[in-house]
């Protein structure tokens, strides 16, 4: 199979877990789009988070897009413009602030390139420091959000937060949710995950899924690990989702994008 298009989650996927890339998988990443294949970064973070590292790896000289916000998104690197955006209403990020204070959770949403939430956790840092964002706390979470957001994420111990998983699932049938690390459960609107964005972004460019490699680790990223030709896991994927991929690779921190670019690209 001669692949057209590589799909890489960024964190605990292509960026170390110092949130660097290594010289091996960046260098692997510029060979890949030398012979002609889009490198397209699909991120749960938010786009401000994602340009950098998009345009470190020249995905804005080939003319490529990345997937942010868990698929809410899609952005053209070269111009920085949205050609697909979807958000929650603001009744539903409303209601999602009353289920966290029901189910004794923080919560987090975006606006104007800010996190937003109405109290401090460790794990509000944790999101803090993976995309460099301001954090603006509030006094009244549903006063200040009151126009619509890409996303809310709630926030809790991941043993706990696991048991908010399912029942938020039950309860919001209508929202589409997903773990994207043991303590970040996201919201999103109904449908938007990153195999929906990546579908439109394919046919977009002409490219079958068959034709498409997607790498990942948790299980935000199993919509598309499902639904390109090559699903891939990096070896440190939370471990109920190891048997869902076709292949699995070195970790995060030992280059495994590197290892899929070299065995399925390259060679």
């Amino acid at each position: 199979m001669q692949y057209k298009m590589l799909v890489l989650d960024m964190d605990d996927t292509l960026l170390r877990d110092d949130h660097a890339i290594s010289d091996l998988n960046k260098k692997a990443i510029l060979e890949a789009q030398a012979k002609g294949v889009y490198v397209v970064l699909a991120s749960g973070r938010p786009t401000i988070a994602m340009i950098e590292y998009a345009k470190e790896l020249q995905l804005d000289v080939n003319d490529s897009y990345i997937i942010s916000f868990n698929g809410a998104i899609i952005t053209k690197v070269k111009e920085n413009l949205d050609f697909f955006e979807q958000k929650l209403t603001v009744e539903q990020i409303h209601d999602l602030y009353d289920y966290s204070v029901k189910m004794n959770t923080d919560i987090i949403t975006y606006l104007d390139n800010e996190i937003i939430s109405e109290t401090d956790s460790e794990y509000i840092e944790v999101e803090k420091e993976i995309t460099k964002m301001v954090h603006r706390k509030v006094a009244n979470f549903k006063e200040y959000v009151n126009r619509p957001s890409v996303k809310c994420i709630l926030l809790q111990n991941p043993d706990y937060l696991k048991t908010v998983e399912e029942d938020l699932k039950a309860t919001m049938p209508h929202l589409s949710v997903a773990m994207s690390k043991p303590f970040f459960l996201e919201a999103a609107q109904q449908g938007i995950d990153k195999a929906a964005s990546l579908s439109l972004l394919a046919e977009k460019l002409g490219i079958h899924q068959n034709e498409i490699i997607a790498v990942g680790n948790a299980g935000n990223d199993l919509t598309m690990i499902q639904y390109a030709g090559l699903g891939v896991w990096v070896n440190n994927v939370t471990p109920e989702l190891r048997d869902k991929a076709d292949v699995i690779v070195a970790s995060n921190n030992n280059d495994g994008v590197a290892e899929v670019i070299t065995r399925y690209i390259l060679n």
